[in-house]
C-alpha cells in the first residue's frame, strides 16, 4: 500500500503540532532559560516544517532528477533488494533502541551512540568512509548539546567526555 506524499506530509505536520502543543504544556524550570518545553517545541516546529514540504510537494523533483541521472550514469543494472531483507531491514531501528538501553549504562552514551550511529549509517547504505567519521562526530555533537545547552548528564561509561 502506497500513500500519498501529501497525506504524509498532513500527517507528520499534526503529529509536529501534537508535539509542539504537548511541549508548551510544559512547566518551566524555575532560574533556567531553557527548560523542558524547548526540545519538543523545536521538535515539533521542524517535523511541521519538513511535513508541510513534503506536503506542497518541495523538492521532488531533486528525487526525479537524481534517479535520471544515476540511471544515465549507471553502466549495469540497479540491484534489487529481495522483499524479506527488506523486512529484516525495518527491525534495525528498534534493535538500536534495544541496544540503547540495555548498553548505555554499562558502555556510555559515546560508545553506544558511535556504535548505533555507524550501524545505522551501514544499514541505510553509507560508504565506511562517510560512517566512520559521522560515527565519531554525530555522538560528540550530541553529547555536546544535552551536557553543556541543556544540561542533561549522559552515562559516561568507558569513554568519558573530554569536557
Amino acid at each position: 500500500m502506497q500513500l500519498s506524499d501529501r497525506f504524509t506530509g498532513l500527517f507528520l505536520v499534526a503529529l509536529g503540532g501534537i508535539a509542539a502543543y504537548g511541549g508548551s504544556r510544559l512547566s518551566p524550570v524555575p532560574g533556567q532559560q531553557v527548560g523542558p518545553n524547548v526540545f519538543p517545541m523545536v521538535v515539533g516546529a521542524g517535523v511541521i516544517a519538513c511535513g508541510a514540504q513534503i506536503a506542497l510537494g518541495i523538492g521532488r523533483h531533486f528525487e526525479d532528477e537524481a534517479e535520471a541521472d544515476l540511471v544515465a550514469h549507471s553502466d549495469q543494472e540497479p540491484q534489487h533488494v529481495p522483499g524479506w531483507w527488506r523486512g529484516l531491514m525495518a527491525l534495525v531501528p528498534p534493535g538500536l533502541l534495544l541496544f540503547y538501553v540495555f548498553a548505555a549504562d554499562r558502555l556510555g552514551f559515546l560508545v553506544t551512540a558511535a556504535a548505533i550511529v555507524l550501524t545505522a549509517s551501514l544499514a541505510l547504505g553509507a560508504r565506511l568512509r562517510l560512517a566512520i567519521p559521522l560515527a565519531i562526530g554525530a555522538p560528540l555533537f550530541v553529547h555536546l548539546v544535552f551536557s553543556k545547552l541543556l544540561r542533561v548528564p549522559l552515562p559516561p561509561g568507558l569513554v568519558p567526555a573530554p569536557w
